[in-house]
């Protein structure tokens, strides 16, 4: 790759792992599923008036706006306001892939190759250590909300990869649209109109700034600058630079927020990093796809990054 087309990569990174830190401050001023409503509402309007039609069927969106948009940000929100660290959030997410590779096994009969398997088996014993040592002084549910918002993840993954939407762009901002009143709806169901109408009287510049941020920069801006290297790249020489999602993740959620970073889990992250590695690295058209839906944090931006 050439050298501004490596920073470029770099930077998407960044913005995918500094994501986790705006979305721990945006949580401040907005109750958790209000907040991923916003966020897809100004990731939709205005875009959604320039992109055009959707290029795929209307099932593909709908299915990919409720695993992606509705399970997988509103189960993330809700456990980072439950607790979980931005951080290790940042993170745990990232076992979206060996559930895409089992998802996408038995589902699409796509056979993961040997190096994977023990890649996954690796990750797999970062997070089981993290697990731990986040649950002896931490409440369990809220990481195992990431989890399962990883999960979903995984399956908003699979339904891309058998939809193949030929303007990524164009897909995600439906799919933003679309999820935006699912999320309402649970939002009023769950956390009341009383709460989200508290929110909105209290606004401020900081929860404008996070929904823009995580909207614009994270999703709009990254994802274009990511379909942009693979446009230009290999999937295999652009997905591996996700893997510097959590790093930049937990740097930034120790720098910014003042979160513990200990030994244990430095060394259960670099698990989760080199086995994730294994999974990724030239993995031909699913690791394409996933790059594509995946935001960091939307179909967060790359398939292999943290959040869109």
């Amino acid at each position: 790759m050439k050298p501004r087309h490596v920073a470029i990569a770099v930077l998407v990174a960044t913005i995918w792992g500094v994501n986790f830190v705006v979305i721990k401050v945006g949580l401040r001023d907005f109750p958790p599923l209000f907040f991923s409503a916003l966020r897809f509402l100004a990731a939709a309007v205005p875009a959604l008036f320039f992109v055009g039609r959707p290029r795929v069927a209307w099932r593909w969106v709908v299915a990919v706006a409720l695993a992606l948009g509705v399970a997988k940000f509103g189960l993330l929100f809700v456990g980072m306001a439950a607790g979980m660290p931005a951080g290790l959030s940042s993170l745990v997410l990232q076992s979206q892939v060996f559930f895409t590779v089992l998802f996408a096994a038995v589902l699409l009969r796509e056979r993961p190759r040997p190096v994977q398997l023990v890649g996954m088996g690796v990750a797999a014993t970062g997070i089981a250590v993290i697990a731990f040592d986040y649950g002896v002084g931490s409440p369990i549910s809220a990481f195992l909300l990431v989890v399962l918002g990883a999960a979903a993840w995984g399956v908003a993954n699979v339904v891309t990869r058998y939809a193949r939407p030929p303007d990524p762009l164009n897909f995600i901002v439906w799919v933003s649209a679309v999820a935006v009143l699912p999320l309402l709806g649970l939002s009023l169901s769950i956390e009341g109109p009383a709460a989200d109408l508290a929110a909105l009287r209290g606004l401020s510049w900081t929860g404008v700034g996070s929904i823009l941020f995580i909207a614009w920069v994270s999703t709009l801006l990254g994802f274009g600058l990511w379909n942009l290297l693979l446009r230009t790249y290999e999937a295999s020489a652009v997905v591996p630079f996700a893997l510097l999602v959590p790093v930049a993740g937990m740097l930034s959620g120790w720098l910014l927020l003042g979160e513990t970073v200990s030994a244990v889990r430095l060394g259960a992250a670099g698990l989760v990093i080199v086995g994730m590695a294994a999974t990724t690295v030239r993995w031909g058209r699913v690791d394409r796809v996933r790059a594509r839906v995946g935001e960091p944090g939307l179909v967060g931006a790359g398939g292999r990054s943290g959040s869109m």
